[in-house]
């Protein structure tokens, strides 16, 4: 497949719509971003690279930090975490307080910022710096050294944070949150705040299309199984209450974030990032959305 190719033509159909949609104004550091960025890189398991446009400017991965996350508490707690937190998609909006109070505390997937709260809670317990820790796994998943987060957006972040502090609160009530609120947001929001590029974030995932293996010689991330089942619920709940047309349209395993990057695993084949911060009313990168959708159409992979 020769990706170089697939990827010009995607920037150039996309071209009139660069800029479509909003950014993310309620983080203030999120919105002086120009909505007219727009890159995409995809990194095969063979550590071939394709790039266009601006895949190696970072940018603020947002939830896209919620995948890995969720990685490192299955790696401390295996299927222990699903006790805390479902695999259903929920519905509503990720920053939602009504499902979380109807449903006595217990988020429904970790893709939405109750459930990332609770894998922030469970890298609580276990680091004593669990920011630190999120980006020293991530440097050998993307292949930089350098990666970190971005203090000016995670400070921005927290001082704006009154939802995912009632959210934590209404879990610590339930019994779900172990460490004290404001700990699990400092680190929230510094991990929501880690910066990187498409081509970083395009191979990071690859150990999601590699059957939990990470390709460049990272070892055993997750086992087969487990792999499976992340990619799974990526389908399911990794675009927040769009998933189900997300599916429709592009059928990849994806995870979105509000700072306009989109992730995506073709199984067996190549891992994919796409960034454009003008969003859709989902929350989704609008131009991001349609290109992973050309994508999958002019290739004619998926995983259906």
């Amino acid at each position: 497949m020769d990706y170089a190719e697939v990827l010009q033509q995607i920037a150039h159909e996309l071209a009139p719509v660069i800029g479509q949609g909003k950014v993310a104004s309620y983080i203030p550091e999120l919105a002086s971003v120009s909505p007219h960025h727009f890159g995409m890189a995809v990194v095969t398991i063979a550590g071939e690279v394709f790039t266009v446009g601006d895949a190696r400017q970072p940018f603020s991965i947002q939830s896209i930090s919620k995948l890995f996350t969720l990685v490192m508490a299955l790696q401390l707690e295996d299927e222990k975490v699903w006790t805390r937190v479902g695999r259903e998609p929920s519905g509503t909006p990720f920053n939602s307080l009504v499902q979380l109070e109807a449903e006595n505390g217990k988020p429904r997937n970790p893709f939405i910022n109750p459930g990332a709260l609770v894998c922030t809670d469970i890298l609580c317990t276990r680091y004593a710096v669990p920011e630190n820790a999120v980006v020293e796994f991530l440097r050998p998943l993307c292949g930089n050294r350098e990666v970190h987060y971005n203090r000016a957006v995670a400070a921005s972040e927290r001082r704006t944070s009154h939802r995912n502090a009632a959210m934590a609160h209404l879990m610590k009530a339930f019994g779900n949150l172990n460490n004290p609120v404001g700990e699990v947001l400092d680190a929230y929001c510094r991990h929501c705040a880690i910066e990187m590029n498409c081509v970083e974030l395009a191979r990071a995932v690859t150990f999601l299309a590699h059957g939990g293996t990470h390709p460049a010689g990272q070892g055993n991330i997750l086992s087969t199984s487990m792999a499976k089942r992340l990619n799974a619920l990526m389908l399911t709940c990794g675009t927040y209450d769009a998933a189900g047309d997300f599916a429709f349209r592009v059928g990849l395993p994806a995870k979105s974030g509000v700072g306009g990057g989109i992730v995506a695993v073709m199984p067996g084949e190549c891992g994919v990032c796409v960034w454009s911060p003008a969003l859709e009313p989902s929350g989704n990168s609008l131009a991001g959305s349609l290109a992973l959708e050309r994508f999958t159409d002019i290739t004619g992979r998926s995983i259906f």
